[in-house]
C-alpha cells in the first residue's frame, strides 16, 4: 500500500510545501459484462488498490503534475486556448481539469500521484487516476461537486479528451465504493445500491497480461449488434427485454443477433439474481451465476479468449471456488473468482500451473477486498 509519509516527503522535495491528500480506488466487476451500453445492471466493487494524489494550490493558472510511479512530470496552462493531447498519461489529468473547469472555477495546482492499482490489469487504473486527480484539483481550488458529477467529469475526460469510448461504470464504482460491499449500478438511472459481500467470501483477480488486437473493433461490433437487436425487437435497449419477452420473441431475430441479445437479456437477469444470492449469503448460487455469465460471454457474445478460458476452467476445479468468469471487455485481460477464504492459496497455485503449462508467460493472481470510494484523506 501507499505510504503517505513517503508521498508527503516527495511532494515537499518537489514543491517545498505541505500538501493535502486524496484517494480513489480501482475496481473489479463481479458480474454484468457488456450490458452497460444497453442501460443494464452491473455489480462492480471498488478495491483496496488505490491511487493517491497530493496537491497544493499555485498562484498562477498552471497545473504541474508528477507521477512518482513513472518518474515523469508534465504541466499545462488552464487558459491554453486550444488544448491538445500529448499522447501520454498526463492527458487523463488535463482532460479532468478541462471537464472540471466546465463545472466550477479551477485554479492552478501542484500535484503528485502514486498508485497501487496495477496498470493495464483490467482493474480500472485510469478511473482511479482520474478521480484522485479530480479531487486534488477541486481541493486545491476550494471547490466541491457531487460524486455523480465527479464521475461524469472523469468519464468526460476519457471520452472527450483522451478519446477512449468508455462507459460510466468504472468511475461510479470508484466514486461510490463501500467497504465490504459490491455496488449494484443501474446504468440507466445511475442509481448505486451497496450490496453486502459475505465475510467468508474471497474475491481473486487473475490477470493474463494479454490483450488481443481485435478487441477494439469487436467491441464496437458487439455494441452495434446489441443496438440492432433492440431495434428489431422495438425497444429502446435490450434492458427493456425480459427473459419471458425473449422466450416469446427471440426467435424472430437473425441467429447472430439472437445470440447477442440472449447474452444481454440473461446477463441482466443474472446480475439481479446474484444480488439476491449475496444478500442471502448464498455464495454457491452467486458463483453459479458467475459461471453462467462466463459461458454466455464465451458462447453467445463471443468475447472470451483461450487465455481466459484456461484460467476459468482451472479455477472451477479448485475445492472452495464458487464461480469464475472473465471480467472486463474480453479478448484477454483478467478473470474474477468468488471463493472461500481458505481456497485462495490453492487457487493461486492451480491458476499458475494451468496457465504456465499452456502459455509461455505467467499469470498475476491477486486477492482484492471491497473498499470505500474516492475521498479526501484526513
Amino acid at each position: 500500500m501507499i505510504e503517505l509519509n513517503r508521498l508527503r516527503d516527495a511532494f515537499a522535495a518537489l514543491n517545498g510545501r505541505a500538501p493535502r491528500f486524496y484517494r480513489a480506488p480501482g475496481r473489479v466487476n463481479l458480474i454484468g459484462e457488456h450490458v452497460d451500453y444497453s442501460e443494464g445492471f452491473v455489480l462492480p466493487l471498488a478495491i483496496d488498490r488505490v491511487t493517491v494524489a497530493a496537491s497544493a494550490p499555485r498562484d498562477d493558472r498552471v497545473v504541474r503534475i508528477r507521477s512518482l510511479d513513472r518518474d515523469d512530470c508534465a504541466e499545462f496552462d488552464l487558459d491554453a486556448p486550444h488544448p491538445t493531447r500529448a499522447g501520454a498519461w498526463s492527458d487523463y489529468a488535463r482532460g479532468v481539469a478541462i471537464a472540471l473547469s466546465r463545472r466550477v472555477p479551477i485554479t492552478g495546482a501542484d500535484v503528485a500521484v502514486r498508485t497501487s492499482v496495477p496498470i493495464g490489469a483490467g482493474l480500472s487504473s485510469s478511473a482511479a487516476f482520474e478521480l484522485a486527480v479530480g479531487l486534488a484539483l477541486l481541493g486545491a481550488s476550494g471547490q466541491e461537486i457531487s460524486k455523480h458529477e465527479l464521475a461524469h467529469a472523469a468519464q468526460e475526460a476519457e471520452n472527450g479528451f483522451v478519446g477512449l469510448r468508455s462507459g460510466i461504470m468504472d468511475q461510479l464504482a470508484s466514486a461510490f465504493g463501500v467497504r465490504d460491499h459490491a455496488l449494484l449500478i443501474d446504468c440507466r438511472s445511475e442509481e448505486v445500491t451497496p450490496v453486502p459481500i459475505p465475510s467468508e467470501a474471497a474475491i481473486v483477480v487473475a490477470d493474463t497480461g494479454v490483450k488481443h488486437e481485435l478487441s477494439g473493433s469487436a467491441y464496437n461490433d458487439r455494441r452495434a449488434e446489441s443496438e440492432e437487436a433492440a431495434r428489431l425487437l422495438g425497444v429502446r435497449t435490450l434492458r427493456d427485454v425480459s427473459i419471458a419477452d425473449f422466450a416469446r420473441r427471440g426467435a424472430t431475430l437473425p441467429e447472430l443477433l439472437r445470440k447477442r441479445a440472449r447474452h444481454v437479456v440473461g446477463e441482466n437477469a443474472r446480475v439481479l439474481a446474484t444480488v439476491v444470492a449475496l444478500r442471502a449469503g448464498d455464495l454457491a448460487t452467486a458463483g453459479a451465476h458467475m459461471n453462467a455469465s462466463h459461458d454466455s460471454l464465451r458462447d453467445d457474445y463471443e468475447v472470451s479468449a483461450p487465455e481466459l478460458d484456461v484460467l476459468v476452467d482451472a479455477a472451477r476445479t479448485v475445492d472452495g471456488v464458487y464461480g469464475a468468469r472473465m471480467t472486463g471487455g474480453g479478448f484477454g485481460g483478467s478473470i474474477v473468482v468468488l471463493a472461500r477464504r481458505d481456497a485462495v492459496a490453492p487457487l493461486g497455485r492451480a491458476l499458475e500451473s494451468a496457465y504456465g503449462s499452456r502459455f509461455e508467460s505467467k499469470v498475476s493472481v491477486t486477492e482484492v477486498r471491497a473498499s470505500d470510494g474516492a475521498a479526501p484523506i484526513a
